[in-house]
């Protein structure tokens, strides 16, 4: 069937539901069932035709009809459905209002592991060109998901939370979700994701410049480190406090920091290193002799004149000066 075709049944589609929602004398309400039954088949009609505008309008409308309805959990499908016409679209400036309104409305169904996945996926579309409004969906669908007592769910939005942070450079709110995502860890005893991430807490800290506190977090969660992460953030907080760049760029060069999350990696990429050994090595041996220079050896051809010339020593050499004119003038004595 051609487009045309589908458009014009979308058309018969709308015009039922409208005719749906017509109160008279012997109907006091509004059919909303059957209206938002007719308007999700224009919008099937209206996709298949690529008319993405129309789709979309349907969609609002069969998911206000939902909600006249109080059949909330079809409403909220509706609004995703919607969000992925927007995707469509190449508009993604209502996906953020969109994917909040569906969550809320799945909260009041009671399904708030729905709501959380709408965030999530709404947050997944922004988060290459709207970190900041991804940022905020992931930490909504976390409090969403702790509000059901789930741990291990809560701490996979707090690590995308925490990833985004890092990458938008918010250290200091960075280093607060790595620990918040610490503690849920720990409340489903996954040792070995508090080790990754202690270290991901002693980059983000080393990022902010403290290393105090890079030592402090070490020193609380390395126990959960792998040996080999152990070994290496030793020789990573060593070259800091010593302030040696070359072993600060091993450490961070080393295999499992460059296969972390690519966030992490990054950052360890670009992490300023020590400024303290950074300053290139004198060439010469300290408190070396000065060069040895024969004292037959002839004066520089070129002199600036007027100025006194230098000894091998550095000293300047007696030739016209003041003090041999007076030795002049002594030298036959006094008679």
């Amino acid at each position: 069937m051609t487009s045309s075709k589908k458009i014009e049944e979308g058309l018969d589609h709308i015009k039922c539901a409208e005719k749906s929602l017509k109160t008279s004398l012997l109907k006091w309400r509004p059919d909303y069932d059957s209206a938002a039954d007719e308007y999700q088949k224009a919008a099937t009609c209206f996709k298949n035709a690529k008319s993405y505008e129309q789709c979309k309008d349907c969609l609002m409308k069969a998911a206000d009809c939902h909600r006249q309805n109080r059949a909330l959990f079809h409403s909220a499908k509706c609004m995703e459905q919607a969000i992925l016409i927007c995707k469509e679209l190449g508009d993604l400036r209502e996906v953020s209002q969109l994917a909040q309104r569906a969550c809320s409305l799945y909260q009041q169904h009671g399904s708030p592991d729905s709501g959380a996945a709408a965030l999530d996926k709404a947050a997944k579309m922004l988060e290459a060109t709207q970190p900041d409004q991804a940022l905020r969906l992931y930490q909504q669908a976390a409090d969403v998901v702790m509000l059901e007592d789930s741990p291990r769910q809560g701490a996979e939005f707090v690590s995308k939370v925490a990833r985004i942070m890092v990458k938008l450079q918010m250290f200091d709110q960075a280093a607060d979700a790595i620990r918040r995502e610490i503690g849920l860890h720990q409340q489903s005893d996954n040792i070995p994701a508090i080790g990754r991430l202690a270290v991901a807490l002693v980059l983000v800290q080393l990022a902010r410049g403290d290393t105090v506190a890079a030592e402090k977090a070490f020193k609380e969660w390395g126990n959960c480190c792998d040996p080999a992460e152990v070994q290496t953030l030793e020789m990573l907080l060593q070259a800091y406090d010593e302030e040696d760049a070359e072993n600060a760029r091993a450490a961070l060069n080393s295999p499992f920091i460059k296969h972390m999350d690519v966030e992490y990696s990054r950052l360890a990429r670009d992490l300023r290193l020590p400024e303290g050994v950074a300053v290139p090595r004198a060439a010469v041996r300290e408190n070396a002799a000065p060069s040895y220079v024969s004292p037959n050896a002839p004066p520089p051809a070129a002199t600036t004149a007027g100025a006194p010339e230098a000894s091998p020593a550095g000293k300047p050499v007696s030739g016209s000066g003041d003090k041999e004119d007076e030795d002049d003038e002594y030298a036959g004595g006094l008679c």
